[in-house]
Formats: C-alpha cells, structure tokens, sequence
C-alpha cells in the first residue's frame, strides 16, 4: 500500500508540473503575442501619423512635402524643409527685417502665397519663452487689426514663425530710415497716419476690451505696426505679451521688458504691468507719426533727446503745437485736427496711468477725424476731376 500511494503521489506530481509547464508556456506565447501586436500597431500608427510636440492635429499633407499639417487652432505646422525652399534658403536678399526674435525673410509657398517667415537666432530660456508665448497667443487671437499668424516650425533646434506678408513692412522705416532695411522709406501724408493711428489703435481695444482676461502686448511700437500695399496697419509681435488682470484697475507683476523711449514710467520703477501701460507706448507712437521723430535721440539739443518730455508742454498750447509737427506734413492738415490729435497723444502719455483714456475712448476719438479726411479726399477728387 505505501509503494502504490507513493507512486500515485510521484505520478500526481509529474501531472501538476506538466500542467504547470505548459500553463507558463501559454502564457509566455500569449505575452509574446501581445508584444508583437503592440509592436506592429505602434509601427503602422507612427506610419500613418507624423509626430510632433504639444499640439493635437489632424494630418493633411503627404511625403512631398507640399502641405502641411492643420492645428486644433488653425495654425499650419511648416517643417524647416518647407521653409527652406520658400525663402530661397534663408538667403541675404530676402531678408526683409530684424527683431528681437531673429532675422525676417520673404518667402512664397508652393501655392504662391507670400509670407514673412520669422527665424529665431537667439538660443536659450528667453527664446524659447517669446517663441511658445507668440504661438500660444496667436492661436486664441481674431482681429483684422492684428497680424495673422499663418504658422511655425518647432523641429529640432528651429523656431521659426510664419506670418501673412506686409508688403510696405513697419511704420518705423517709413518715418524714418533704419540702417541695413531693405524697405523703401516714403512721406506718409497726413491722411495715411491718421489712418493708421486708428487701425493700430484698434488692435490695442481689441486686445485690452475684447479679450478676457485682457492681453497687454507690452512691446507696442512703431517697428510693431506692418502696413499691408494700401498703407492698412497691423499690430505685431506678441513675443512679450501678458495676460493682464481682470479686476478694475489691477495689475500683473513682472519682469520690466520692452523697449526704451516705449515703456511707461510706472511699469519701469515698479514692474507693476496693466494695460495703460500699452495706452502710454501708443502715445508715443502717436507722438512719432506727428513730429516724425524717434522716441530717444541722445544726438539732439539738451532738452530734446526725450521725445515725450520734449512734445509734451506743446501738446495743449494750440499756438505751439504747429512747431513739433514733422515739417513733411506741411499744408497737408487743419488746425483743428492736430489740436485733437496732440490732445489726445498728450492724454496717453500722462504720467499718472490712472488719467491715461482706455483705447476704446481713443478709437471714438479718432474715428470721426478719419471719416472727415476720407471726406475731404472724396471732395478734393471729384473737383478735380475733369468734366465731360
């Protein structure tokens, strides 16, 4: 009885392992068999779709390069290869202006649309901060007054920035010739300023009035305002933007960027950010398109390097306020424009922010100026028009 019980017992055991054995073998087939599906899937996925960082997006081009991919936002993910080609390679005689970002370039997509193409050349923390904080705000961003981003390259070590082209580039180097510009400086005649004055005025109510919270573009200058072929104004560069507060009368708190002759007096001593402090860079471009002077000129007379402080005491003095007017505008305007104008530039520039307007007062301010000067050019042209 002891030999056959242990015998029974050995073969019981000899069952259990086989069956143990061949229950691990299964499994084992089993886990490699899921591998391998896993393996295949991820293949024909990473086939199908083109990876790229941060953004959801659906595929819309194919291997010739040609297309390309289309954001959730609406943005077109350009590959550097793309824009390469459109520029020509990056190359000198395209280049069509330089910022803070980097050089601009010309280009034109295989469809024939002209674009400016922003390639970034400064490496590091800041760089990258301006570049994901140019995307990010451009992508919630709708006005006809503010210049649409097409799309970007984020491949490698490139940034780059794609916009629609502007073919008579920034009012800086219209109002006065910047050295290594290729842009053509011409006399904007005074009902082209004014106009001017409003669109760019626009782009800041859209962003301070018609964004929430509200977006403080705290680089707002004249080099920042492209002009389309018909003189139209765009406001660009929101590579410092922040997002401000949404209680009356609050502020953000940040580092002080911008650029000199620009920034507000209060944000400069105390970093205390809010939207006046865009209403005070408008006043001094306002300031610009009237006298036609830089911001800061340490080449001038005593008392005249400060365009603000020099402009200021004839502002509200309608006797003296002809003498800062830039003398190219001469017989171009009247006395009762100008006046409003300085009036109005004088506000922007106070130095206490809370006596500064909103820009959407300044918009309605200008806005029946500009509608006499279309008027007035309506007049003018059909009395000069010759009869039949």
């Amino acid at each position: 009885m002891d030999s056959s019980s242990d015998d029974y017992e050995n073969t019981a055991r000899t069952v259990l392992f086989t069956i143990m054995a061949f229950a691990c073998f299964t499994v084992a087939l089993l886990l490699l068999a899921f591998s391998y599906y896993c393996y295949l899937r991820n293949k024909v996925s990473n086939f199908l779709k083109t990876p790229k960082e941060g953004i959801d997006s659906v595929e819309k081009g194919n291997s010739d390069g040609k297309n390309q991919l289309i954001t959730e936002n609406g943005l077109q993910i350009f590959s550097f290869k793309q824009l390469l080609s459109a520029t020509g390679g990056f190359g000198k005689s395209n280049v069509i202006g330089q910022g803070g970002f980097g050089l601009v370039y010309r280009g034109v997509l295989h469809d024939g649309r002209k674009i400016a193409v922003k390639l970034m050349d400064q490496a590091g923390k800041q760089g990258e901060e301006e570049f994901r904080v140019e995307v990010e705000m451009r992508s919630r961003l709708r006005s006809p007054y503010l210049l649409a981003l097409i799309g970007y390259c984020s491949e490698s070590h490139h940034r780059v920035l794609v916009y629609d082209f502007m073919a008579n580039g920034g009012l800086q180097e219209h109002l006065y010739p910047i050295r290594g510009s290729n842009a053509i400086p011409s006399n904007l005649e005074w009902d082209i300023r004014l106009r001017i004055a409003l669109e760019a005025a626009k782009g800041l109510e859209y962003l301070h009035e018609h964004v929430s919270p509200p977006v403080i573009h705290r680089d707002f200058k004249s080099s920042n305002i492209l002009l389309d072929k018909s003189f139209h104004a765009k406001v660009s560069d929101f590579g410092l933007a922040k997002i401000g507060s949404n209680r009356a009368g609050g502020h953000v708190s940040t580092r002080v960027l911008g650029t000199q002759g620009y920034v507000a007096p209060e944000y400069a001593l105390t970093g205390h950010l809010t939207t006046k402090s865009d209403v005070y860079s408008y006043g001094v471009v306002l300031l610009e398109l009237l006298t036609g002077r830089v911001p800061v000129d340490m080449k001038r007379s005593p008392g005249e390097a400060v365009l603000v402080s020099w402009a200021l005491p004839y502002l509200t003095d309608r006797d003296k306020v002809i003498e800062i007017m830039d003398p190219r505008l001469e017989g171009q305007y009247s006395m009762k424009e100008i006046v409003q104008v300085a009036a109005i530039a004088a506000m922007c520039v106070q130095s206490e922010a809370d006596y500064r307007p909103l820009m959407a007062d300044v918009v309605q301010s200008l806005v029946p100026l500009v509608k006499h000067q279309r008027q007035s050019s309506k007049a003018s042209s059909a009395t000069q028009s010759p009869r039949v």
